[in-house]
């Protein structure tokens, strides 16, 4: 029987020591970071549930490569062990990939990372995979059954999100989870200039509302209340409808996590039917205070605009985490003095600020890489979301680093932490979800 064993190399990354070690000790901080070390890894488990049935299949979830990793994975005899990882472990997944090679185990790497760089990951795999994997991910077994993997597997047009199998959350084993990840679309109409995911994987498409049930009820098998964390750029980014989608996670009496622009708030057909749905919180893009991003279309507008929507969508009893990027060109110490201040006051019930991050395939690397800004001695570990990794333009790079860490220190620390925490629990007071009040 052939046997394809998945690895994630999954964790929380920061490089810069003394962030680490302050990022370990604020609150708000640490919470986020444990929720989305945690999330399963669903790419590969739904490539799992496209595995024909005569396939044995394991799943490890890495933060780092050990011997004990190597020994384990190679114990399996696989017949082809295919591996994931963001930009920021990309460099770790090319070590476990060329020492399970040495040993004999044929590797297949993919993700966002791989597409944007494929001929880089040609050289730590014997195949990569870029763009969508589904399509071409059976094929690509028969081949490695055969022992004739070629060295791209690309697929000729976008998958369809109608045809998703449900992914094989048995291999995560009894562990609980305290989220589970559920895609209910894929990519994003704009064209952000920061942003890798909107383009590398094509065009913007959602996922019908059966398929979505369905997966909700492979879920709930393994948790009868589970939190649903949607694996989603830009979930409601096309005017809709949604009923039929709120519908289903309504039936389903779960509560749900997932990211929207704020033109929500100014959509009340849809705030009406979001926390009845059991939504409990968004995470909202308000970007910068200083520089506006090219390619976000009708997302552009004032921040004034985003602060009334933020309120409008916490006023129907959904949470809202205000996501910030710092770092942008124009950003110098009395700005990031203005965000932190700004901070102080503004009305999200959680916030997460990271700063700029030029990662491959993306408008932003590819300007910056043309103006010679990009750090010689910063490799893709570094890419973070919270390590420089360019020089801005009007602050050192080591400037910008210590204005970020002690931005982080005024918005994680106890008081602000509390002051969030509280605007939650008013917001959840008002959710349906949390009739019982067992909310946070």
């Amino acid at each position: 029987m052939p046997h394809v064993t998945f690895v994630s190399m999954s964790g929380f990354r920061i490089k810069e020591a003394e962030l680490a070690a302050l990022g370990m000790s604020l609150p708000g901080l640490t919470s986020r970071a444990k929720s989305i070390a945690a999330l399963p890894p669903l790419g590969l488990l739904t490539l799992a549930g496209l595995t024909p049935d005569h396939w044995s299949m394991s799943l490890h979830e890495a933060s780092e490569v050990t011997g004990d990793l190597v020994d384990r994975i190679v114990g399996e005899t696989p017949t082809l062990v295919a591996i994931s990882a963001l930009t920021a472990s990309i460099i770790e997944a090319y070590a476990l990939a060329d020492t399970l090679r040495s040993q004999g185990a044929p590797v297949v790497l993919g993700g966002l990372h791989v597409t944007a760089c494929p001929e880089e990951a040609s050289r730590h795999a014997d195949a990569v995979v870029v763009g969508d994997g589904e399509p071409t991910w059976q094929t690509l077994l028969t081949d490695s059954e055969q022992g004739k993997l070629r060295p791209v597997y690309r697929s000729s047009k976008p998958f369809d999100l109608s045809e998703a199998p449900l992914p094989r959350f048995d291999l995560l084993g009894e562990q609980s989870r305290p989220r589970f990840t559920l895609q209910a679309s894929r990519g994003c109409p704009f064209a952000c200039d920061f942003c890798a995911a909107s383009r590398l994987l094509g065009p913007f498409r959602s996922k019908p509302a059966a398929r979505i049930r369905d997966e909700l009820a492979v879920i709930k098998e393994k948790d009868p209340r589970p939190f649903i964390e949607l694996a989603d750029d830009n979930t409601f980014a096309l005017g809709g409808p949604h009923e039929e989608v709120l519908d289903v996670f309504a039936e389903a009496d779960v509560r749900w996590f997932t990211e929207a622009d704020w033109r929500l708030g100014e959509n009340p057909r849809l705030l009406e039917r979001l926390a009845s749905s059991g939504c409990v919180q968004v995470l909202v893009g308000l970007e910068s205070l200083v520089h506006d991003h090219k390619g976000m279309g009708a997302k552009q507008t004032s921040m004034a605009r985003m602060m009334d929507a933020v309120e409008a969508i916490q006023e129907t009893g959904v949470a809202v985490i205000g996501c910030y990027i710092v770092g942008s060109d124009g950003e110098t110490h009395d700005s990031l003095d203005r965000l932190s201040s700004f901070l102080d006051s503004d009305p999200c019930a959680d916030a997460q600020i990271t700063l700029q991050t030029p990662f491959p395939g993306t408008a932003l690397r590819r300007r910056l890489e043309k103006e010679g800004r990009i750090l010689e001695d910063c490799d893709w570990s570094h890419h973070t979301l919270f390590d420089v990794t360019y020089r801005p333009d009007r602050m050192t790079a080591d400037e910008m680093a210590a204005g970020f860490r002690q931005l982080l220190i005024d918005a994680f620390g106890a008081g602000p932490t509390r002051r969030r925490m509280q605007i939650r629990r008013e917001t959840w007071g008002r959710n349906p979800a949390f009739a019982g009040g067992d909310h946070p």
